[in-house]
Order: C-alpha cells, then sequence, then structure tokens
C-alpha cells in the first residue's frame, strides 16, 4: 500500500489528494470482498465524500444573476424594475450589490417577474435555477442572431417575419439533440464559464460546436478504455514540438474524439468545453480565447479529462479554466488536478528548481525532463504565485491561432 496507517478525517488538500490517488490505485485492482484492501478502500471513499460534501458544497445561484437574466430574458432596464425597489437609485444599489435585498423586495420580484423566492434567498442550485429557466417559455429573440449571421451559422434573415427568424433559429438548436428544438434547449449545461445572463449565447456556441464537429471526416472510432494516465502524458507531451497543438487535434481525433476550434461569442468567457453528441461520440471545444500555449495545453488536458471522468449524453461543461484555480465543484476540481498533475506530477513539481527558484534556467531544465513545453511550467508558476507580469516572455503568446487558421482571428 501507499500508505501504511489507519486513514484519518480529511483536513488538508494534500491529504484529500494523497487519498485520490490511492483510491484510484485500489480501483484499478481486483479486490477480494472483506481484505484489509477493500476495506480500505470503502474507507477512503467515504472519508472522501465526506470531505467533498463540506469543501465542494452545491452553490447556490447568484440572487442578481438570477435578477439580471430574467431583465435580459424579458428586455427590461433598470428603469423598470423600480416598482418592485421602490426607487431608481435603489435598482442600482442593488444590483450593484450595495444594498441588500429586502423580504418586500423578493416578495415583489417573485410575483411580479416570475423568479422564485428560494433563487433570491441564495437557496437553489446553479443546476435547479436551470432546469427551471428551461422549463419556462422560451424566448427565441434572446439568442445572439446578429452574431450568428455574422458568422454565417444561419442565412442573413433581417427582412424575414419573426415567426421565420424563429423558425431559423430553432432548427439550428435542434443539433444540440432531442425531438425538438425545445427539448434540446433543455440540454444540461455545467461549469464554470456558465452564467444565467449567458445561456443564450452559450446554447448557440455548443450548437455550432456540434455542427462543425459532425462535419469531420476520417475520424477514428472512439473506445473509452483508451483514455487512462499514459494516454494524457502522451498528448501532454506533444507540446514539446513546435507544432504541438496541431498535433495534439491529430492525436485525439484518430481516437474518435472529435476536436472543434471556434471562437466564443461576444459577452463569454469560453476557454473550453466537453461533450458528447447524440450518438456518444465524444467533442472537445476550445475557443482560442487567449492566445497563448499555456492557457491552450491546460485547458485541453481538463477537458479531455472530463471526457474521461464525466461527461454523458445529457450533460455539458462549458469551462472558463482561466479563473477556477478555486472552485468549488468537484468535477471542474478533480478536471483540474488531472490536467495540472499530468503535465507536471506533484511528486516532481515540490522539488523541482522550477519551483523552488523559478527562472527560465530552471524552468526549461524541468521543460526538457518531463518533455513537455516550457510555456506549461511558465503558467503554473504565474498562476500559484497569482503574480501575471512574471515570464510573459515564456507563456507562448501568440504560439496558438496561427496553427488553426480563422476570420475571426
Amino acid at each position: 500500500m501507499i500508505n501504511q496507517q489507519v486513514p484519518k478525517v480529511i483536513r488538508t488538500q494534500d491529504q484529500y489528494h494523497e487519498y485520490l490517488f490511492e483510491v484510484e490505485r485500489l480501483f484499478d485492482i481486483d479486490l477480494v470482498p472483506h481484505s484489509d484492501d477493500a476495506d480500505r478502500f470503502e474507507l477512503l471513499t467515504l472519508l472522501i465524500e465526506n470531505y467533498e460534501k463540506s469543501y465542494y458544497p452545491i452553490t447556490p445561484v447568484e440572487p442578481i444573476s438570477a435578477i439580471k437574466f430574467r431583465m435580459e430574458e424579458k428586455g427590461l432596464k433598470q428603469i423598470d424594475l423600480a416598482p418592485y425597489f421602490g426607487t431608481k437609485s435603489r435598482v442600482s444599489e442593488v444590483l450593484s450589490g450595495k444594498r441588500p435585498l429586502t423580504v418586500s423586495m423578493i416578495k415583489s420580484l417573485s410575483i411580479g417577474l416570475g423568479i422564485a423566492p428560494q433563487t433570491l434567498l441564495g437557496m437553489e442550485s446553479e443546476s435547479e435555477f436551470t432546469e427551471r429557466a428551461s422549463n419556462q417559455e422560451i424566448n427565441w429573440s434572446k439568442f445572439p442572431i446578429k452574431e450568428m449571421v455574422l458568422r454565417g451559422w444561419i442565412d442573413d434573415i433581417q427582412s424575414k417575419a419573426k415567426s421565420e427568424i424563429e423558425g431559423y433559429v430553432k432548427t439550428f438548436i435542434e443539433q444540440l439533440g432531442g425531438t425538438t428544438a425545445s427539448a434540446s434547449f433543455k440540454r444540461t449545461l455545467n461549469g464554470d464559464a456558465y452564467s444565467p445572463s449567458t445561456h443564450y449565447k452559450l446554447y448557440a456556441w455548443v450548437s455550432r460546436v456540434i455542427q462543425k464537429s459532425r462535419e469531420k471526416k476520417k475520424i477514428g472510432i472512439f473506445d473509452p478504455s483508451i483514455l487512462n494516465k499514459s494516454f494524457m502524458k502522451k498528448l501532454a507531451q506533444l507540446s514539446w514540438s513546435e507544432l504541438g497543438p496541431k498535433l495534439a487535434v491529430q492525436y485525439l481525433e484518430s481516437y474518435g474524439i472529435r476536436v472543434v476550434i471556434e471562437p466564443a461569442l461576444k459577452g463569454t468567457s469560453v476557454d473550453g468545453a466537453a461533450l458528447k453528441d447524440s450518438d456518444g461520440t465524444p467533442i472537445i471545444a476550445l475557443s482560442l480565447r487567449l492566445d497563448r500555449l499555456d492557457n491552450f495545453w491546460f485547458t485541453l488536458l481538463h477537458e479531455v479529462a472530463h471526457i474521461w471522468k464525466h461527461v454523458d449524453l445529457d450533460k455539458t461543461f462549458v469551462d472558463d479554466v482561466e479563473h477556477m484555480a478555486d472552485t468549488k465543484d468537484k468535477f471542474e476540481a478533480e478536471a483540474n488536478r488531472i490536467a495540472r498533475d499530468t503535465m507536471i506530477p506533484r511528486t516532481i513539481w515540490k522539488r523541482s528548481q522550477a519551483y523552488l527558484k523559478p527562472s527560465s534556467k530552471s524552468m526549461n531544465e524541468l521543460s526538457r525532463e518531463l518533455k513537455i513545453h516550457p510555456a506549461i511550467i511558465a503558467g503554473r508558476i504565474r498562476k500559484e504565485s497569482g503574480k501575471y507580469n512574471q515570464f510573459s516572455d515564456l507563456i507562448g503568446q501568440g504560439e496558438v491561432r496561427k496553427h488553426f487558421p480563422n476570420k475571426q482571428w
């Protein structure tokens, strides 16, 4: 065993990760029922679940985000909310976070705008809010129609009647899966890039990703069993090549994982996404929002981790990996850990000179040892230290998009 001591209540992140590693090891072997290893596996699992319940609680939807979402959905301005708040200035104060919601405001908003009281009280999770919102009538005009036309996703419909415009959008959204556009729109979106105020844009973007995925030819047949630590390590080491980003896409598609490069829509903060098409085909989407090698490789490994561990036919992860270091979502936290430790194993990182005395020289030495691009190491140092003004020359700025020509760049 890795650790012969009796497992204790988890109190630190290091202890949590240590137990996770051991559970993964025990999971990969045939355990004899009631053996010491089997009992240890069961105990470790209980300790991990208990820790996750306290450290990764279900995050409630932010009441102000819910109000802004409903404003956007109904086409309301701040002045339109004055009757619910009392005065125009009070609306501004509440929406900016300077004044809390009162009981009378919650009652008025619940009745007037149809927002559930539990949402306004901060007692409803993102998934519950999303499910309830998607069950309400869909406002098809809220999709980013102008941007969809400009990008060539749908035909120019300026001269069309409203009913025809809705028909174009419904047809486009049906690509998400489901027998009708309404059913497709209820596909569950998860991840740190999702917010109630952007969900129409994100559904449009994911639908475009699926459309482009289906256009791909000459791709391998996906076998879930190929996804393991060795597969992830080989993928990370492709970063060693100057053509790494392009080789990574070819590598994944040779194993049946389709990779789509699709720039994010305005007003969204999407770095990547992981999902499965209605036929079970795994899809990874990258926006290349940040044209940097460190961001590219972390996002890619993060999304592959989702395909490996989390994604199913009813769940789509849309991620802003640049700002999820302290995420409380256990799926995102696990994908972060897998991506981070695949590229630079913790045991190597903590004793490396790149960690102890970061410099261009020490980072290049670790880069050669691990056969990964130094941008990955520089990016990790910047992320962990919070000092984003250092090692800017090593993160591979401007070295990704050039491999994937797109008129949006």
